[in-house]
Order: C-alpha cells, then structure tokens, then sequence
C-alpha cells in the first residue's frame, strides 16, 4: 500500500474542519444561554478539546479502534499511538497515514462529548463536567466507536451503516444528554421566568462554523478523495438546506413567527440526521433526509421537551431525535450503487437493512442512556453534580471562572 499525497491532504483539511466545529459548538451553545453564563459554556468545549486530545492519545483511541480486543472493546495494543505509523493501515484507510487516520478519529471523539454540555449548561459543577466527560468517553463512546466502526466490532460485522457518526457521535450524545438533563434537574427559573439567548449573531456565528466544519466530518469521513465524497459533500449540503427550509416553514405554519434560533436549530438537525448516511444515499434522498429529520426535531424540541424537561440547549432534540430518524432513513435509501462498501436500502427491496438500524439504535440509545445514568451516579457520589443556588443565581462566569463575559 502506497500513501497517496491528494487523499492526504484531504483527510488532513477534514481533521482541521472538524476541529473547527468545536469552537462552532462552544458559540453556537454560548450564545444560547444567558450572559451570566457565556464564558462557562463556551468553556466547556474547549477545555474537552483539551482533555480528550490527551485521553485519546494514550488509549482511546486503542479502545475504539484496536483490532486485538474482542467484539465489544478494544486492548491498548494502540496505546500511546504505539503501532500507529506513518503508513497506511490495511483495516482503516489504505491509502493515507495511518497516524492521521487516529487524528481525524480524535477530532470526532472531542466533538461527541462536547454535545451533551448543552444539556446541563448553567447548573453543573465544572470539575464533575470534566470527569463524567472523560469516563463517558472512555465508557460510552470509546465502546460504541469499537461496536459500529472497528474492524472488529459486532454492529459492522451486523451489516449496521454509519457513514459518520449517527449512532456513534448523535445517537450517543442525545440520549446521554437527556439523562443529564434529568438527573440534575431544571434549573431553579426554568419556566418561572422567560430564559432567552443572550446573544443570537454568536449562535448564528456557531451555525455556520459547524456547517462549514460538517463537509470535513461527512466528506471527509470517505477517506479519500473520490465519488463517496463528492456525494456526502453534496449530500451534506443539501439535507442542511432542506433542514432550514423546514424549519422555517414548520415555524410560519405553526407558531406564526421566522426566528434565526429556529432557522438554525434546523440547518443542525439537517446536517444532524444525514450524517449517517451521506456516503451511502443519492441525493433526493439526503433532502428528503434532511426534511423529515428537521420536521420530527422540530415537534419534538417545540411540543414535548421543552414543555417537559430543561434540556438546556435542546441536545436530545435535535441530536438524540436527529440521529435516530438518519440512521432509520439510512436503512431506508441507503443505495449499492452509490457505496459498494454500503448496502440497499427499504426501496430497493432490502427490509433487513431497516431492521439492522433498528437494532443498532435500540443498543446504543440502551446502552449510552444506562452507563450515563451509572457515570452521574458516581460523580455525583464523589464530587457532586450542581453549584448551589448561590453560585448559580450569581452565573458561573463568575462564581467558577472568576470571569465575565461582558463588561
């Protein structure tokens, strides 16, 4: 196997665009909360794209991705980055560096954490942020990766599609986020007083850092610079437009107002359930995709969570509830014809690909919901999960950071 220079130079961009999306989600997220609190949120990406950096280096990335484990989890045969070379791999990517293929990898296991920050931002403790962050990675995600994208793992060897990251970044995420959410309850205002973003350019600003920094985690995610690329770059683009649109369009019919919240919260949700399948699905396919994703995100962030549970930042909603409908539709339009490595679909006569998805869902949405709830358990045991009411009155800029935002 020979390195190709062209292939390289492209999943090196990919790994800076998905690293882009981390400080993307760290605005997207701080411009949603409250000023008192912008700082903290912001914080909590970045500092993940610290720790988890670290962590992934000296056995993550072995975990998920060593062929010597078992079918459920990996051995440290790649610790430390040991026996990950400048070469190609011949189980991963044949025809770019080995050692780049585990940072791509890495800039996708810094992200999928970050993504439940939403779900508790303005009332967890900074330093039980940090720990449950790391074991949930080690424990949920480092697992799951290994299930659905090792060589190895028993969901791939099932015939389960994840083009990017659906069930292993989206599905993961959302549900562990829910269980946040929940364990640490609402926040002490949460419906006794009108909670609005403070500062909407800095989401909007978010928005579209993560739709930029999504071509590298979708296209990208070919590997290489060929048709499956092109079409998840495409595929990409189209199911976040067509996610946007029906937002938008939802908010006209239903609630009579266009808001840029909304208008964003839809491009996510679109570029959210296509993840799964844009290596895999046609194009009319990813903005059907991209439609039915961002309208099922919508009633469920809209008409049911928000009246019921104070996720912060609507994480279950648009990620939890995103992903699951792209990895059903996956199961759906996938098509041979567009990725021989993938398989055809409900409309080409394949139900069993349906009922794959189904499964894989069903395992990771049980199984990263039961270990968060065991993690916050044992966080809360030892360090405590919330601030007071004192320190979450006052904001944790100021309270834990010793900072503010705005002056």
């Amino acid at each position: 196997m020979e390195i190709n220079q062209i292939d390289t130079m492209w999943v090196m961009l990919s790994s800076a665009f998905v690293m882009l999306m981390i400080p993307g989600l760290s605005f997207f997220y701080g411009g949603l909360i409250r000023k008192k609190n912008v700082l903290s949120t912001i914080l909590h990406s970045f500092v993940l794209l610290l720790v988890i950096s670290i962590i992934w280096f000296l056995f993550g990335y072995s975990l998920a991705f060593s062929p010597n484990g078992n079918s459920f989890i990996g051995d440290l045969y790649f610790a430390c980055f040991k026996h990950v070379t400048s070469k190609p791999s011949p189980l991963y990517a044949s025809t770019i560096p080995h050692q780049l293929f585990a940072i791509f990898q890495m800039m996708f296991a810094c992200i999928t954490p970050a993504l439940i920050s939403g779900s508790f931002a303005e009332r967890k403790k900074f330093i039980s942020f940090i720990t449950f962050s790391s074991l949930w990675l080690v424990c949920v995600y480092c697992p799951i990766a290994h299930w659905v994208w090792s060589d190895n793992g028993w969901l791939a060897n099932l015939g389960a599609l994840d083009f990017a990251g659906g069930s292993v970044v989206h599905i993961s995420s959302g549900v562990s986020a829910i269980v946040c959410a929940f364990v640490l309850g609402n926040r002490l205002d949460f419906k006794k007083s009108n909670i609005e973003p403070h500062n909407i350019p800095l989401t909007m600003i978010g928005v579209a850092l993560l739709w930029f920094g999504w071509f590298g985690f979708n296209a990208g995610s070919a590997l290489s610079v060929n048709s499956i690329a092109v079409i998840a770059f495409i595929n990409t683009h189209i199911s976040a437009a067509s996610g946007g649109c029906m937002w938008l369009l939802l908010s006209v019919i239903v609630n009579r107002n266009i808001k840029a919240t909304g208008i964003g919260n839809g491009v996510v949700a679109g570029l959210v359930a296509i993840t799964p399948a844009a290596g895999f699905v046609d194009m009319m396919s990813s903005m059907i995709i991209g439609c039915v994703g961002s309208g099922l995100c919508y009633m469920f962030v809209e008409h049911f969570i928000r009246k019921h549970i104070d996720d912060s930042i609507d994480v279950f909603g648009i990620h939890g509830i995103g992903g699951i409908v792209g990895a059903i539709l996956t199961g759906v339009f996938a098509s041979f014809s567009i990725n021989s490595n993938g398989s055809d679909g409900l409309i080409y006569g394949n139900i069993n690909l349906v009922l794959i998805q189904l499964f894989s869902i069903s395992v990771v949405f049980v199984y990263a919901g039961l270990m968060s709830f065991v993690l916050l358990y044992i966080v809360n045991f030892v360090f405590g999960l919330r601030v007071s009411g004192i320190e979450e009155d006052g904001g944790l800029d100021v309270t834990t950071h010793h900072e503010q935002g705005y002056r």
